[in-house]
């Protein structure tokens, strides 16, 4: 029984990823290209699953592009600083701890890229909502249905399944397509 369950969730995951809209895809890596080249900022947003998938992409966009093209990628995880977090948490309110980041990195043609699986995270909503107010293009990265994440980022990817774990697997292969899009594209290669 667990041999079959495996193989069920790994079927499944495979069959979401070959939902990925390609075309879309593309047209994110390429926003983000233009950003790095004109040495723009990338925000990334989400919570507990999310949040990590934030932070271990904005280790490859940062390093790994210095690495391979000597030029830095101005790029961050806004849920990186446990102080400013626990900060404005305190002092505001959980739902607050994004959006004051956002009002302090983001401008006019920056990226905001929010990842919520529900798509119903208010301190993930609230960036977006501030992202947009710098001026900043906001993606989304969801599952389920969408939730209001969908609604009101310029442009979403929904991952549409019902199962937490595997929205998160096709999530951090998005962000990989992302970052190994930009790499192949800055390098000439495609």
């Amino acid at each position: 029984m667990l041999k079959a369950y495996l193989t069920e969730y790994l079927d499944t995951v495979q069959h979401l990823v070959a939902q990925v809209p390609v075309e879309q895809v593309e047209s994110i890596v390429l926003r983000l290209v233009d950003l790095y080249q004109r040495g723009g900022t990338l925000a990334l947003v989400g919570n507990g699953g999310s949040a990590s998938t934030a932070s271990h992409i904005a280790n490859d966009f940062q390093k790994c592009l210095y690495d391979l093209f000597g030029k830095p990628f101005r790029c961050l995880a806004l849920t990186d600083s446990i102080p400013i977090i626990t900060a404005w948490a305190n002092d505001t309110d959980y739902t607050n701890i994004f959006a004051p980041q956002v009002r302090t990195w983001l401008g006019k043609g920056d990226v905001l890229i929010a990842i919520s699986g529900s798509g119903n995270s208010p301190n993930v909503l609230h960036a977006v909502e501030a992202a947009k107010e710098q001026g900043a293009y906001t993606v989304g990265l969801t599952g389920y249905r969408g939730g209001k994440l969908a609604a009101i980022a310029h442009e979403s990817i929904i991952v549409p399944c019902e199962n937490m774990q595997q929205i998160e697997d096709v999530h951090m292969i998005l962000v990989h397509l992302f970052f190994s899009g930009m790499r192949e594209r800055i390098a000439g290669r495609v």
